[in-house]
């Protein structure tokens, strides 16, 4: 097992250039190949490892960044898990791991007595290392797009109790092992930690995050302090005597609400772990695999039972689980295909028990070649399988994608660095990710002085560079124009945008007006949806979002656009959105959110006619929730004489809270999703008749011709 000869490349700059090229150049040569990128990583790792070329020594190095490479990709499969369809799935997980749990255990205890005659206490051992497994070919479930189909989340809730069931059996049969006989006390104990080391942390890490992210926002100590909670979870789960992959994967779960996916930080978290950390571990998974084990031919054996064995004990609950839900093939194959491999506890488990003397090297050995055929198996089954079910799940939403609106463009008007952040950050959580979206950000300015300059470019510059960060393009317009919103207006013609997101203007003076006059100019001269916020904490710190829906906005063009932005909002952020309105929108608000299947927690709060419902809702808005008040334009349908009161209401009852205002889009094109029907139908936008251009250019000469004849008589005068 050990190497006769030191490995030929022994300094730290080699060792790390070697582990990049791998790297760099292990996904280029098998893409061409059609191999998944995981299978060259370890084959890698067994060439330049101890039992290939002996290239590189398996070393401390290895040992640690492989471990955090591992906790790496169990916190990434926790914290990319939708948290809504982890709940509608979570019994049918639950049946799931009580099978892959017993079935492999069973299987394992079974063969290892009657087959390979070992005694009953060490087939036990045997039989955890069957049923534990490692989510080792998540990435390729999450390249292809499919980590929130039903089988994806349905496999990691059956990670979580296959897991947790085979370390109890590990302790149990150690303690045997140890003291010749059965202790359930510690069994018990071993139980009432892992409940208290959980309910420890789920009370703490979201407390500390919200406190955390609501004082610090940049974006480098979020993502150390996110970590620090991942190795504290990892290491507190070792020191009571689990997993540390337990403690990554809960602390991934705690946090998904906080890392939005469209978010920077998420995106500086999925670059870090899938350049260097996850690939780090896969090459030290190869560099234990020992191939020269295959010439002893009772080796060989024993390895193709075991290898054989622990196929057979995750593919048949694979396939029972999905005969009892009634799921098709692939859905089964990739269940299958995430529960195959066998790596941190199946190695745990057997090193256990080769020190405790219960298996000798040539069972010590087979398993090893059973981690290594699994390694390479799991990522094959996954990706033939998720193939398939991302193809059937584009077939089911090929309706959707063909009724409703695909194309996005937001406008983001910026005036200084300060807020540019917040505006485009926001805007990219109301992101549609379902087809193509561009984000502009826009600085107006009248001057051409230094000065003015300067401030664009440093707006711009901001804005840009939250969206770099989140690795999505925002393109920057710098424009020289009358006033600011003549520069909106020119914009939004050229460009063809569908909504503008604005900042909450400051009233500078008493008699200045909440919304500000250029806010009240574009809802004049624009009938595009009209979104102004103002959020005193991070987006990704809310709680809930209380929607207010005046009555019969259901009836406005603009009604979809704005319930599909405030789903996606409420999607990315993870929290619950209540919506309060008559029960003639409910339906319909039900009958958005359905056509594309969002799943978010949606819940609705009947209000009667009028705005005494409004007022009485500030006493339930708290800290940190946000409201969203969609209000209409004089003269829309949905308009009511007390409208003209909400920007005093809002000064008045709403000053402390975060708070987003939406004008919908008025006129426009329609989108069939409900039964009613538009009944408006002319655009204000639309070009006037040659009549009227005729007529208002004969009144502009006739006002140009009075003004120069009344300078010429004060010429005269003078």
């Amino acid at each position: 097992m050990i190497p006769l000869s030191a490995a030929l490349v022994e300094q730290p700059v080699q060792i790390f250039l070697i582990v990049l090229a791998i790297i760099l150049l292990a996904p280029l040569l098998l893409n061409k190949l059609k191999i998944p990128h995981i299978i060259g990583m370890i084959a890698a790792g067994i060439i330049v490892g101890p039992y290939g070329f002996n290239i590189l020594a398996d070393d401390s190095s290895f040992a640690i960044f492989g471990q955090v490479g591992l906790l790496y990709l169990m916190f990434l499969a926790g914290l990319e898990i939708d948290m809504y369809h982890l709940r509608l799935n979570l019994r049918r997980g639950m049946v799931f791991g009580i099978l892959t749990l017993l079935i492999p255990l069973s299987l394992g205890v079974l063969t290892s007595v009657y087959v390979l005659g070992l005694n009953w206490v060490t087939s036990m051992l045997l039989g955890a290392m069957y049923a534990s497994h490692t989510l080792l070919s998540y990435p390729v479930a999450a390249r292809l797009g499919v980590t929130k189909a039903p089988a994806v989340l349905i496999a990691i809730v059956g990670t979580i109790i296959a897991v947790i069931g085979a370390l109890l059996v590990l302790g149990a049969t150690v303690t045997v092992a140890r003291e010749g006989a059965f202790n359930i006390m510690e069994l018990l104990w071993l139980a009432i930690k892992l409940a208290l080391w959980a309910v420890a942390l789920l009370y703490l890490f979201p407390r500390l995050t919200r406190l955390y992210f609501k004082h610090y926002s940049d974006k480098v100590t979020q993502y150390v302090f996110v970590l620090t909670l991942v190795f504290l979870a990892a290491a507190t789960a070792q020191l009571i005597g689990l997993e540390p992959v337990l403690g990554a994967f809960l602390a991934g779960l705690i946090l998904n609400r906080y890392v939005p996916a469209a978010s920077p930080l998420m995106n500086s978290i999925e670059f870090v772990g899938n350049a260097l950390f996850i690939p780090y571990f896969l090459i030290s998974v190869g560099m234990i695999i020992n191939v020269r084990l295959l010439a002893n031919p009772d080796t060989l054996a024993l390895s193709a039972f075991m290898i054989l064995v622990a196929l057979a004990g995750k593919w048949l609950p694979a396939y029972i689980a999905r005969r009892i839900y009634r799921m098709d093939s692939c859905s089964g194959g990739v269940m299958f295909g995430l529960t195959t491999a066998h790596t941190a506890v199946a190695l745990a488990v057997v090193t256990v028990g080769y020190n405790l003397g219960m298996f000798d090297e040539t069972v010590l050995n087979s398993t090893i070649m059973v981690i290594m055929a699994t390694c390479a198996a799991a990522p094959m089954l996954t990706a033939s399988a998720a193939a398939k079910l991302k193809v059937r799940m584009m077939d089911d939403d090929s309706d959707a994608l063909i009724r409703l609106p695909r194309v996005n463009h937001t406008l983001i008007p910026v005036a200084n660095a300060v807020t540019a952040g917040s505006l485009v950050e926001m805007a990219m959580l109301m992101r549609n990710d379902r087809g193509r979206h561009s984000f502009y950000a826009l600085h107006v300015r009248n001057d051409n002085g230094k000065t003015s300059k300067s401030v664009s470019h440093h707006s711009l510059e901001a804005a840009r560079r939250t969206g770099a960060a989140a690795d999505i393009a925002v393109e920057t317009l710098d424009r020289y124009d009358l006033n600011t919103v003549t520069g909106v207006l020119n914009v939004i013609e050229e460009r063809d945008i569908t909504e503008i997101l604005l900042g909450m203007h400051r009233r500078a003076t008493v008699i200045d007006s909440f919304f500000g006059t250029k806010v009240e100019q574009l809802l004049r001269s624009t009938n595009r949806m009209l979104l102004i916020t103002r959020c005193f904490i991070p987006a990704n710190t809310l709680t809930r979002i209380l929607v207010w829906v005046p009555d019969k906005a259901q009836y406005e063009t603009g009604f979809s656009r704005w319930v599909r932005s405030v789903a996606r909002l409420t999607r990315q952020v993870g929290c619950r959105v209540i919506f309060h309105c008559t029960t003639d929108i409910q339906p319909l608000i039900r009958g958005v959110l359905y056509a594309e299947n969002y799943g978010i927690r949606c819940e609705f709060a009947t209000v009667a006619d009028g705005w005494d419902d409004f007022i009485l809702l500030s006493n339930k808005v708290l800290p940190d929730d946000l409201l969203v008040v969609v209000s209409a334009r004089a003269q829309s349908v949905s308009y009511a004489p007390e409208m003209a009161e909400l920007p005093s209401f809002l000064q008045k009852y709403y000053s402390q809270n975060n708070l987003m205002v939406i004008f919908p889009e008025q006129f426009g094109e329609s989108v069939p999703l409900t039964s009613f029907t538009d009944p408006l139908s002319t655009d204000i936008a639309s070009a006037a008749s040659p009549v009227l251009q005729r007529l208002r250019g004969f009144w502009r000469r006739k006002g140009r011709d009075k003004g120069q004849n009344k300078t010429e008589k004060g010429q005269n005068k003078g």
